[in-house]
C-alpha cells in the first residue's frame, strides 16, 4: 500500500490518461500442482473513468480462464493452473482514461449530513437502496462507539455532508502516522484507533467505520495512485503500489472520494480497479493451490502519464 506522499495540485477540467502495470510474483518453496486464481486486475468502467485496453497475462499459462462480474459489479477473472511450476507471474496491463471530478467548490453545497441519514431510512429509490448496502459492519469494518466518537468531531449537528467528510479525512491524515509494521489485514480497527498507524488499507477502513457507525453509508475503493518523485529524478519502475481510499454517497452529486492517506479530495490521479464493503471483497490476487509450502510474494506497481490521443485532446487557442 501506498505511504503518505505529496500530491500535485488538481489537473485543470479535462480528462487525463494513464498506463499501469501491475504484476504479482509468487515464488514457491515447494511444487505447485494445482492453482486457482480469482483476479481483481481490471479497472472497473464507470462515469469518471474508461478502459481503453486491458490484459492480464500468466505465467504458467492457465489451462481454464473466464472473465465476469463480482457482487458489486467489479470486473473479474477467474483461473486455473494444472500444469506443476514453483513460481506464479501474474502481469495486468492497462490503459486508462479520467475524466474530471467535483473540485471543492462544487462540494461546499452539500446538505447536512442529518438529511442522508434520514433518506437512507426511507430507501425509496434506486440509488438509495444501492447506497445501503454500505451502511453495515463487514468483515474488517466493525462499528463501535469508539469510531462514532472520533467522527462526531467532524460531523457536528447541521455540518455538510461532504464538508464534514473532508473534515474527517485531514483530521486521519494528522492524527496517524503511516507505519507499514504496525498492522496486519487482521488487525482491528478499534485497535488501529488506539495505536494511530497504519497503512492506507487501515486508514480507509478506519473511516469507513467511523462513517458507517453514525449511520452513513461508505465504500471501500481499492486501486493506484499516481506518485510523484524528487524534484530532477525519474520515474521509478515498479515503484508504486496498490492503493486504498473512501467513497462518500451524497444525494445530489453521487458518490465522492477522499484520500484519509493524503488527505485530499480525489481528482485525477486515482485509478480505480473496483469497491466494495472492505478490503476482502477487492482483494487484487486471492485463491488456493495445492502444494507449494512457504512462499515468497512480490508486488511492483507502476502507474505512468500518457499524452491524450489527438482527437481527445484540448484544442490550442489561436
Amino acid at each position: 500500500m501506498s505511504s503518505n506522499m505529496t500530491l500535485s495540485e488538481p489537473r485543470a477540467a479535462s480528462s487525463v490518461r494513464y498506463r499501469v502495470v501491475h504484476q504479482t510474483r509468487y515464488t514457491y518453496q515447494r511444487l505447485v500442482t494445482l492453482s486457482q486464481q480469482y483476479l481483481h486486475l481490471s479497472p472497473r468502467p464507470f462515469q469518471h473513468q474508461q478502459t481503453e485496453s486491458h490484459h492480464i497475462w500468466v505465467n504458467p499459462l492457465e489451462e481454464d480462464g473466464a472473465n465476469g462480474a463480482d457482487y458489486f459489479g467489479n470486473r473479474v477473472r477467474h483461473i486455473t493452473i494444472t500444469t506443476p511450476h514453483k513460481m506464479l507471474l501474474v502481469h495486468a496491463e492497462s490503459t486508462v482514461t479520467l475524466a474530471p471530478r467535483p473540485g471543492l467548490a462544487q462540494i461546499k453545497g452539500s446538505a447536512p449530513w442529518e438529511g442522508l441519514r434520514s433518506m437512507l431510512q426511507q430507501a425509496r429509490n434506486p440509488a438509495i437502496q444501492e447506497a445501503c448496502r454500505y451502511l453495515y459492519a463487514s468483515p474488517h469494518v466493525e462499528l463501535s462507539a469508539a469510531l462514532e466518537d472520533y467522527a462526531r468531531t467532524s460531523y457536528t449537528a447541521g455540518r455538510p455532508l461532504l464538508e464534514a467528510a473532508l473534515d474527517l479525512t485531514q483530521r486521519i491524515y494528522r492524527d496517524f502516522e503511516f507505519d507499514a509494521t504496525a498492522t496486519d489485514i487482521s488487525t482491528p480497527l478499534d485497535e488501529v484507533l488506539r495505536g494511530r498507524r497504519g497503512v492506507c488499507q487501515d486508514f480507509t477502513q478506519l473511516m469507513i467505520g467511523c462513517l458507517r457507525s453514525i449511520g452513513l453509508p461508505a465504500r471501500y475503493m481499492s486501486g493506484y495512485i499516481l506518485t510523484h518523485p524528487p524534484a530532477g529524478q525519474p520515474r521509478m519502475v515498479g515503484a508504486d503500489a496498490s492503493h486504498a481510499w473512501v467513497s462518500v454517497f451524497c444525494p445530489r452529486l453521487g458518490w465522492v472520494d477522499f484520500d484519509p492517506t493524503n488527505r485530499c479530495l480525489v481528482q485525477q490521479e486515482h485509478i480505480t480497479l473496483g469497491w466494495g464493503r472492505d478490503f476482502s471483497d477487492v482483494t487484487p490476487l486471492r485463491g488456493v493451490v495445492l502444494g507449494g509450502g512457504e512462499h515468497e510474494l512480490q508486488v511492483n506497481v507502476t502507474v505512468s502519464p500518457l499524452q491524450l490521443p489527438a482527437s481527445a485532446a484540448p484544442a490550442t487557442p489561436a
